[in-house]
């Protein structure tokens, strides 16, 4: 009777869990065999500059360039790699050879031969044109191509970081044959790009849309399930959430709507919230400055600066707590590698006030000190949020602030040619390793007028630069995690920035759409594997 018993209310404590696990699935989690055909139509919060991530990180441009343009491999959400242009690869002993065995049969999308030859053509051009790929790269000798399906990388010394480096967005392989002898940055390609991906492109409506078509002779067959992806953007929070809620887009991610919107939508609508496939890339959204400014050159303002910022009301009023607070560029989803040692200026509008006295800025008629500009895109609605933000900060320690917001192109060219600009607001991807990620906004070496999101405040201290280069190499995890706790202590006291926030992003879709993000990359994969259920 006893055992009668135990069972019975084992049987009710399995078919409870299962129940509760199948109540708290995602819509997607539990689907069936893909239904073929169909549109699926995504919304951006703003437009694309470009259609292929050659010579930019800009969120928008990775999120279009991998439907077309593939990478060698793409990851679980273990950040694992797993096949996509390489079948196969191998990692010498010593670290310092990488061998990709590439998929056979694989026809770029006019029909020419895609080979290693590609491979070691977009390596160069990467690491000469991407903002990241002359760190991520930097020991990467030259690419071999000993035959047609196989590419050897040999570098200089170990990387420990580098097999995270070839997703699509990332890392894309363009086709050698379209760029060759011509300038890159001008190729056509960018505009109408062939690839290797699931989707061929059709059109682009600038302003509108970008419309592409299924490629029936995909490498991965059955795949993509859908007959057409079509990519929609608009800069306005109010125009994306009626788009979701009325059916006119069925997915957006990396929060696509307005977060004071977040709770009225998951409570009127049947809309899906995920958060899967969004950890191949952790941001931290920040103020920059110009290091070349008069006023932020001295270190003394740009310590009032940050005693004047209160990050945790930051995150409360801007976010609406979907965050973490952070004062390091090492976001805190990258727990191995982030520091929790507190910022050296805590909130303290007292300390803040003293220092701008202490650097000869007293207080002038109506209290100002000085003034000073804000730039951000409208790319994403926090930047202005920040930097509306910062204006109000600042104006309790006498520094006067006009904001200045414009497109992402029309930023990037201010901020990364012209250098015309005090301070700005903005958010840098992370992505998978510091290295890729952070280095790029601290490293000298990286300061690269005309090339977007480079080392744009144009620090220089020749600690951090050694510390970021032997963190290249490092094959020890310990000593490499001494290193970079070691940069960002240097970097909190030396502020070229002022790190506010880790964003939690959250991707909202109809309950029609299956399968958008079995991958790390999430919706900056390629979308092959997504479809949706029939119209009612």
């Amino acid at each position: 009777m006893f055992w009668l018993t135990q069972a019975s209310r084992w049987s009710r404590v399995l078919l409870a869990s299962w129940v509760l696990l199948w109540a708290n699935a995602p819509a997607w989690a539990a689907t069936a065999t893909p239904h073929p055909g169909g549109s699926l139509t995504v919304m951006l919060t703003s437009e694309p500059s470009t259609l292929v991530s050659l010579a930019t990180v800009a969120q928008p441009v990775i999120a279009v360039s991998s439907k077309v343009t593939e990478g060698l491999l793409t990851y679980d959400y273990d950040l694992k790699p797993l096949p996509q242009l390489a079948t196969s690869w191998e990692i010498s002993p010593d670290g310092k050879t990488y061998t990709f065995h590439l998929r056979p049969g694989v026809k770029w999308h006019d029909g020419q031969d895609f080979t290693s030859a590609d491979v070691a053509y977009s390596i160069e051009l990467l690491k000469k044109y991407h903002p990241r790929a002359s760190s991520t790269f930097a020991n990467v000798t030259r690419v071999d191509t000993p035959d047609a399906l196989t590419a050897v990388f040999e570098l200089s010394n170990p990387a420990p970081y580098l097999i995270r480096a070839f997703a699509a967005g990332e890392t894309p392989i363009i086709p050698k044959h379209v760029y060759d002898g011509t300038d890159p940055l001008k190729n056509p390609n960018g505009s109408a790009p062939i690839g290797t991906g699931p989707y061929i492109f059709s059109e682009w409506v600038r302003g509108s849309h970008v419309i592409y078509k299924r490629n029936p002779h995909y490498w991965d067959q059955p795949k993509p399930y859908i007959d057409q992806l079509v990519i929609k953007f608009s800069s306005d929070p109010v125009v994306r959430s009626l788009a979701l809620e009325t059916g006119q887009a069925d997915i957006g991610y990396r929060t696509p709507v307005a977060l004071s919107d977040l709770n009225r939508l998951k409570e009127k609508t049947h809309l899906v919230f995920s958060t899967e496939g969004n950890n191949y890339s952790y941001s931290v959204a920040s103020l920059h400055f110009n290091l070349d400014d008069p006023h932020f050159s001295n270190l003394k303002v740009r310590q009032a600066v940050a005693h004047a910022i209160n990050r945790d009301a930051l995150l409360r009023v801007v976010y609406f707590g979907y965050g973490t607070a952070t004062a390091t560029p090492v976001a805190p989803g990258l727990k191995t590698f982030h520091s929790t040692a507190p910022s050296p200026y805590p909130f303290d509008l007292a300390a803040a006030n003293r220092l701008l006295d202490e650097a000869n800025y007293p207080r002038g008629a109506g209290g100002t000190r000085f003034n000073v500009t804000l730039d951000y895109s409208t790319f994403d609605d926090t930047f202005r949020r920040n930097a509306e933000f910062a204006r109000s900060a600042l104006a309790k320690i006498g520094i006067a602030v006009t904001l200045r917001s414009q497109d992402i192109s029309t930023y990037a060219k201010r901020v990364f040619t012209d250098r015309d600009f005090s301070l700005v607001s903005d958010q840098y991807a992370n992505l998978y390793d510091p290295t890729v990620g952070v280095q790029r906004l601290y490293w000298s070496k990286n300061y690269r007028v005309g090339v977007p999101f480079t080392n744009l405040s144009h620090y220089h201290n020749p600690e951090v630069d050694l510390l970021l280069e032997a963190a290249q190499t490092e094959n020890d995890p310990a000593k490499r995690i001494a290193e970079f706790n070691a940069f960002q202590s240097i970097v909190q006291h030396d502020l070229p920035d002022i790190n506010l926030v880790s964003p939690q992003f959250i991707t909202i879709a109809s309950p029609r759409v299956h399968d958008h993000s079995p991958t790390a990359d999430g919706l900056e994969g390629n979308l092959s594997s997504v479809w949706i259920d029939p119209a009612p």
